[in-house]
């Protein structure tokens, strides 16, 4: 990764000198740790990226700059009502697979957005139901501020679309390849995928440094242990983003994977303040705004001297971000609906993480009642209408900007490079080997004992694809490291397989289909497995250097 090295040495050598000075898990299917359709003019309705004009001012959506779009953005909100101005700063959520109700939603409470969590599609959703579904939310709202239609496809075990997108491994996968343009290109198709989908923002790339298997909530979804390492990777999926024409979010800042609480279930505490934490966790968040992240996702960590207060309502947070980092983006809060913030205010979650520094609040426990209390609190002066206005500005700016970035990624579709093409290749070069050698010695046969039904089947399929014959003889492989077999297949975290009695060790961070052909090439001998282990932990020396 010499040339994300040489970026990142660039960008700590910068920020060493601004220094301070000011400027510019998944845990379950129903809880969101998160995280602009076409039509850039006030009087153009936005809409998804599957319904874009392909006309576009832009050469690369890349250059999508929300700077460009400060002025339109100003006469947007110039033109606000209280509620609209309100709502403008939410992004919602609501239960089941109702499709009205999002659009209620946005009609009614005049909201910047919503998220769509794996709790608002069918089990097995198609592209054309997702589709359907974000169009319908993106006309709920015909001129002025675009919808934003946000969702959480980190990959691996944080990808909510199932069926509907293109499966892609956890970023700790796309770290193990060891290849910058790889991770670009990777991200890139991603994110056009989503936006061929009609969606405006992924709430990704998870920027926490993990600590390893203390780390409850974030782990595989992590780049790895090394800050260094993970600020590269974290800067290469941004840029990918960016190309892929989709607003990415940085999160959970200023660092959750160091924390043994999840804070889905309750508040953790950070055991360092944020300036302690300046040389090595905030470094990805650091990279992620040095490649133009639109976004940067508050988390819910106590902080030292705030122990009680999740970093998402606490102003010193805030303006850490904004002056250590030097950043003058979009910061969302984590979900307003996880146990980590006190539940029962009423909307006051809302205007307390407003007042702390947050231009958008996400997914509070009730939208109505938190556009209320935005009203009521500009009314009672705890919010004040210029500072909402500012961050309503910044908010439709962004999005602005997300909708002229599509039309650039629907205009130029002719290029984009193969998507199967590009997850083959980040599935061969990501398989990494924990014990044995880099290349088995092959065999024609295998019998799979161990793991889970689903997971036995899956790689049944992709053996049988590689001409492996699957039965009760030959090679035994587990995906289990608690079932004796003379190959172990790891489809998570490389270690959950540190138990393993097995001779021979893979894993591939995930079971997706193109995972799972790269374990059936190698097991078959015609794959080196080349990836490069990017955390380390107890027994993690027991790897062999592939690469």
């Amino acid at each position: 990764m010499l040339r994300s090295r040489l970026s990142l040495l660039a960008l700590t050598t910068t920020l060493a000198l601004v220094g301070c000075s000011g400027g510019a898990s998944t845990p379950g299917p129903d809880t969101n740790d998160t995280q602009s359709s076409a039509g850039s003019a006030a009087e153009s309705g936005p809409q998804s990226g599957a319904q874009a004009e392909t006309e576009s001012s832009l050469d690369d959506p890349a250059e999508a700059d929300p700077g460009d779009f400060k002025d339109e953005a100003a006469d947007i909100v110039g033109d606000f009502s209280d509620d609209e101005l309100a709502g403008s700063l939410i992004i919602g959520t609501w239960e089941g697979t109702d499709t009205q109700t999002p659009v209620d939603m946005v009609k009614q409470n005049h909201l910047g957005g919503v998220i769509v969590m794996g709790y608002n599609l069918s089990e097995n959703p198609t592209k054309d139901q997702v589709t359907k579904l974000t169009g319908q939310i993106s006309g709920a709202r015909t001129k002025g501020q675009p919808v934003s239609i946000g969702v959480d496809q980190e990959g691996g075990p944080v990808s909510r679309l199932s069926s509907a997108a293109l499966p892609f491994p956890p970023l700790m996968g796309l770290a193990a390849t060891d290849d910058s343009d790889l991770i670009t290109d990777a991200t890139t198709v991603q994110g056009k995928n989503l936006a061929d989908l009609g969606f405006t923002i992924d709430f990704a790339p998870d920027s926490d440094v993990t600590v390893g298997p203390k780390d409850k909530a974030i782990n595989v979804r992590s780049g790895g242990t090394d800050h260094e390492d993970v600020a590269e990777v974290v800067a290469d999926a941004v840029e990918g983003y960016r190309s892929g024409g989709v607003s990415s979010s940085a999160k959970h800042f200023p660092g959750h994977g160091r924390l043994g609480v999840d804070s889905h279930e309750s508040l953790p505490v950070s055991e360092k303040s944020i300036e302690e934490m300046e040389d090595s966790d905030l470094l990805p968040f650091k990279s992620a705004v040095r490649a133009g992240v639109p976004m940067v996702m508050m988390g819910h960590i106590g902080l030292p001297d705030a122990k009680t207060t999740p970093a998402t309502l606490n102003e010193k947070a805030y303006s850490a971000l904004r002056e250590t980092l030097d950043y003058d983006g979009v910061i969302a809060t984590d979900a307003l609906n996880m146990k980590a913030v006190p539940q029962n205010l009423n909307g006051g979650e809302t205007v307390k993480a407003l007042a702390a520094g947050a231009d958008i609040a996400l997914m509070p426990p009730d939208s109505g009642a938190a556009q209320k209390a935005i009203v009521k609190a500009m009314g009672d002066g705890t919010l004040k209408k210029k500072d909402l206005v500012e961050k309503s500005e910044r908010v439709v700016a962004a999005q602005l900007a997300t909708a002229e970035a599509q039309k650039s990624v629907q205009a130029g579709d002719s290029d984009a490079k193969d998507p199967k093409k590009v997850l083959t290749k980040v599935a061969d070069k990501s398989l990494t080997v924990l014990k044995g050698k880099c290349s088995f010695a092959g065999t024609d046969s295998i019998s799979i004992v161990g793991g889970s039904d689903k997971e036995k089947a899956a790689l049944k399929e992709a053996a049988e694809a590689e001409d492996l014959t699957v039965g009760s003889g030959g090679t035994s492989v587990s995906l289990s490291p608690s079932t004796s077999a003379e190959v172990a297949v790891g489809t998570a975290a490389p270690w959950t397989m540190r138990s393993t009695s097995a001779k021979s060790a893979v894993t591939a961070y995930d079971s997706n289909p193109y995972a799972l052909r790269a374990v059936a090439k190698w097991l078959k001998g015609d794959l080196e497995a080349s990836g490069q282990l990017p955390a380390e932990y107890d027994g993690s020396d027991k790897a062999p250097d592939c690469g």
